[in-house]
């Protein structure tokens, strides 16, 4: 039976210490990587990858720009950080993106092995744990809930705007 690593953020818990290199700090730049996405009109979703403490990939959703469903902030999150570090595995990265992954997101995160994946928003529609929390690898720790308000707060500002 696979096991997986999952919890949620307690925003009063100790172990959520504000320091430079915490959850937060790189959440609030997966959030100017949405920002960039809702000033060019894209569902505004942002990541970055991380790499001992360092920001490797930055990214947000392209799909109008590119005309490819596929160009989710994740996806290309996951390309940018693997021909960085030349490998196409990403057991030692972290994701911090703003929403929660989608079912073909979680895929490639699934294949690419990423080591940990921190979220804000919770994505009750569209988000991968509609289908399975087991989508993604088995090694991989997932945090959820981490400056949920802010994420998605852009997102409803977004689509009321669409609206």
């Amino acid at each position: 039976m696979l096991k997986y690593k999952y919890r949620n953020f307690a925003p009063n818990m100790a172990e959520n210490k504000l320091s430079v290199y915490s959850d937060e700090h790189f959440m609030k730049e997966a959030l100017k990587e949405a920002q960039k996405a809702f000033e060019r009109d894209e569902v505004p979703v942002g990541a970055v990858v991380v790499c001992n403490n360092q920001i490797i990939a930055r990214a947000h959703n392209l799909t109008e720009q590119l005309i490819d469903v596929t160009a989710h902030a994740e996806m290309q999150a996951i390309t940018s950080a693997s021909n960085h570090l030349g490998a196409k595995f990403l057991e030692d990265c972290t994701l911090y993106v703003t929403v929660e992954p989608c079912p073909m997101c979680a895929g490639a995160l699934f294949w690419s092995r990423m080591g940990k994946i921190v979220f804000g928003a919770s994505d009750p529609k569209k988000g991968y744990s509609t289908i399975s929390t087991k989508m993604l690898h088995p090694g991989t720790e997932i945090i959820s809930g981490i400056m949920a308000k802010e994420c998605g707060q852009i997102m409803t500002t977004y689509f009321k705007r669409k609206r």
